[in-house]
């Protein structure tokens, strides 16, 4: 991660700190675009599952495609790809599924 990142953020949460929020995607939190490759590529991913993009060569070019200038068509492009596939997943309904009230424990 970025030096720098890390202590504007160590200046924001302390180790203690369970109130304060840090944007996972600062300066373009409220638009939707491919802004968190530049982040990524900046090394001011948040996760580790960020900063691991860069650590494969096929995910690393796709991180660098989409930071570039040219890289925001080519975002939505994917992206509206994705969602295609993700609407023809079959969504279980009535018994054969749930809606958990708690996300990581099954009711």
């Amino acid at each position: 991660m970025d030096p720098n990142y890390v202590t504007a953020l160590k200046r924001r949460c302390s180790p203690t700190d369970t109130n304060s929020t840090v944007q996972m995607d600062p300066g373009s939190f409220v638009d939707f675009d491919s802004d968190y490759y530049t982040i990524v590529r900046k090394r001011r991913g948040l996760f580790q599952t960020d900063a691991a993009l860069l650590n494969n060569n096929e995910t690393r070019s796709y991180v660098l495609l989409h930071s570039s200038s040219s890289g925001q068509s080519s975002f939505f492009r994917d992206f509206a790809a994705s969602m295609v596939k993700m609407g023809q997943i079959g969504v279980l309904t009535g018994s054969a599924g749930e809606i958990r009230t708690v996300c990581s424990v099954v009711n």
